[in-house]
């Protein structure tokens, strides 16, 4: 019994040298992604707490950024669609690009993807998590600096994709930017194929309620 509950512990050592080494990845993006997949560096746990960690960073931008940098309106400002905003586009991603690598020779698997893109996360959570600070700091004319800044870390979690998806799949660089752009259209192509859905669906049940609204009509 000792024994079962023993094993059953979360092994908080590798999690958190799994966690550190996100900054390892932000360095030297091709060795660490490679170790932190086929080698194991990396932990789904340690991934979890930086897509997290983001969405924190978004809530506290987004409440707590100098307005004359991003001014938001708090009476309509929703969590949960800030939530949806990030997780939706992350799984959105991690299924298009599974489904198309497997058919061109990619190695990855599904959980490597979501493991990839979210170490790929962690410039964005350092530095927009500055950026609140620095925007009480600079004025407006010096604004340039905070979106400049915004901008870098962006450009940086790009980067940094293009080298999770060549690591994982063992692709070239060419074939990672490549498959990345198909993604993306292939994320298109399901964004509208379940808005197409969702409007059939929406269209029928309104048609049923308008049949048995009718219906009820004429017996009354």
């Amino acid at each position: 019994m000792t024994s079962l509950f023993a094993r059953s512990n979360f092994d908080w050592s590798r999690y958190l040298k799994s966690l550190k080494y996100a900054l390892f990845v932000m360095r030297k993006p091709l060795t660490g992604f490679w170790d932190l997949i086929h080698e194991g560096y990396g932990t789904m746990a340690a991934a979890h707490t930086i897509v997290i960690a983001y969405i924190m960073v978004q809530v506290i931008a987004r409440t707590m950024t100098n307005f004359q940098f991003w001014n938001v309106n708090m009476e309509t400002f929703n969590i949960v669609m800030v939530v949806l905003q990030i997780i939706i586009p992350l799984f959105l991603w991690c299924i298009a690009n599974w489904s198309l690598t497997t058919l061109f020779e990619g190695k990855g698997k599904l959980s490597q993807i979501y493991m990839g893109v979210a170490y790929a996360m962690t410039p964005l959570v350092i530095i927009e998590i500055f950026l609140v600070f620095l925007s009480h700091v600079l004025t407006a004319a010096e604004g340039q600096i905070y979106f400049m800044l915004l901008s870098f870390s962006m450009l940086w979690f790009i980067v940094l994709v293009l080298c999770a998806m060549k690591e994982i799949h063992d692709y070239s660089f060419a074939k990672a930017i490549a498959t990345s752009l198909v993604t993306i259209i292939a994320i298109g192509v399901i964004v509208f194929i379940l808005v197409m859905f969702f409007a059939v669906i929406s269209d029928g049940v309104a048609y049923i309620m308008s049949l048995v609204q009718e219906i009820m009509f004429r017996f009354n």
